[in-house]
């Protein structure tokens, strides 16, 4: 099984195309995968792993068809194997009470999605910068 350096769970394939073209303009070498919905997402990762393989960073939208990213959240911190890969939820809400929630429930950050491509580039950019390069992994 091929393992993802990013894998990222989201609903809206419009955003989960842009997401893609600025990971690709920031680091072309890093391999994502994206699953749409939170059900399709357990079932990957728990084969992830099954197989003893897991991606370096997930990151995961809060609203999603079939299970909710907290919920989704909830049972990744529950596995395991997979403890110890920085999950951020990725959303456009900017409620505190989301944030709450997420921090409270695993996520090691909680980010808006900035509007505009070049805005995400930059975040793409960050992300990168710190969980690729400067964050020391376990993983």
């Amino acid at each position: 099984m091929i393992t993802p350096d990013i894998f990222y769970v989201e609903d809206d394939m419009d955003y989960a195309f842009f997401m893609q073209s600025a990971i690709q303009e920031v680091k072309d070498s890093l391999n994502l995968s994206i699953v749409e919905d939170g059900t399709e997402a357990l079932a990957k990762l728990q084969a992830f792993a099954d197989s003893k393989t897991k991606p370096k960073l997930i990151l995961l939208d809060l609203n999603l068809p079939g299970l909710s990213g907290l919920d989704l959240l909830k049972f990744i911190r529950d596995i395991p194997y997979l403890k110890s890969v920085p999950v951020i939820l990725f959303s456009t809400s900017d409620n505190p009470e989301d944030v709450k929630a997420s921090i409270e429930f695993g996520a090691n950050a909680y980010m808006t999605k900035p509007s505009g491509y070049d805005n995400l580039v930059k975040c793409v950019h960050s992300v990168h910068d710190f969980w690729f390069n400067q964050h020391l992994r376990l993983n």
